[in-house]
C-alpha cells in the first residue's frame, strides 16, 4: 500500500488582532512549522483595517513563500498583492472569479457540510474546497463534515481538500489519511504558546 501523504498546514489569522504583537506571534509560528498558506480572515468591513494587516502579514509571508489569500474581499487581492481569495458562500462566484482574477490566482471556497456544493466549486475552477467544522463548536447549527465526507472526496475528486473548524489532536489523528490540508486558526491562537499548541494539534502526524 502507497504511503499517504501528510497533510498540509494551512494556517488562518484570528477575527480580531493587534498589529502591534500579532506579526511577531505570526512569524514564530511560519518559523516552528511548515505552512502552506495563510488566510487573512480578518472580521468587519474597516478597508484601512484589513489593508494595514494585509500588508504586514505579506512581508512576512511571503519572505517564506507562503501564499498569502484574503477571505471575501475579492477587490483587495489586486490592489493588495496578495495571492488569492478565500470564498466563505460555496460556489456562487468561483467561475466569475476566476475569469477576473485569472488563472494564477489562488480561489478557495468554503462549502460547509455540502458535498453537491464542492462539487460545483470545483467544476467552476476552485483551487481547493474547504469542508467543516469538523470538530465539536457551539457555532453554527451544530452540523458536522464527518470523515465520511473527506473520504468520498478524496476517493472521487482530485481538487485538493482543506479540513477546518474546532480541530482536535483526535480529529487530526482520523482525518490525516483523507484530507490534503488542516486549515488552523483560533485552535492555536487563544493559547499564550501558539507553537507549542500547534506541535500538540499536529502531533499524529509524526
Amino acid at each position: 500500500m502507497a504511503e499517504v501523504d501528510r497533510p498540509q498546514l494551512y494556517l488562518v489569522t484570528p477575527p480580531e488582532f493587534d498589529l502591534g504583537t500579532f506579526p511577531d506571534r505570526l512569524a514564530r509560528v511560519l518559523d516552528a512549522a511548515e505552512v502552506a498558506c495563510l488566510r487573512l480572515a480578518v472580521a468587519g468591513r474597516d478597508e484601512d483595517r484589513i489593508a494595514r494587516s494585509a500588508d504586514a502579514l505579506r512581508e512576512l509571508a511571503h519572505a517564506r513563500d507562503v501564499a498569502l489569500v484574503i477571505e471575501n474581499h475579492v477587490l483587495m487581492v489586486e490592489r493588495l498583492g496578495l495571492d488569492g481569495v478565500h470564498l466563505t458562500d460555496g460556489a456562487r462566484l468561483v467561475r466569475k472569479l476566476r475569469k477576473d482574477l485569472g488563472p494564477d490566482a489562488i480561489i478557495g471556497a468554503y462549502c460547509g457540510q455540502t458535498r453537491h456544493e464542492g462539487i460545483n466549486a470545483a467544476e467552476a475552477g476552485a483551487d481547493y474546497i474547504a469542508f467543516g467544522p469538523v470538530g465539536e463548536t457551539a457555532l453554527g447549527d451544530g452540523s458536522r463534515a464527518g470523515a465520511e465526507l473527506f473520504s468520498w472526496w478524496s476517493e472521487m475528486i482530485e481538487v485538493p481538500v482543506v479540513a477546518e473548524g474546532a480541530l482536535t489532536a483526535e480529529k487530526v489523528a482520523e482525518l490525516a489519511a483523507l484530507t490534503d490540508f488542516f486549515a488552523v486558526g483560533e485552535e492555536i491562537w487563544r493559547e499564550d504558546d501558539p507553537v507549542a499548541a500547534l506541535k500538540a494539534l499536529l502531533a499524529p502526524l509524526g
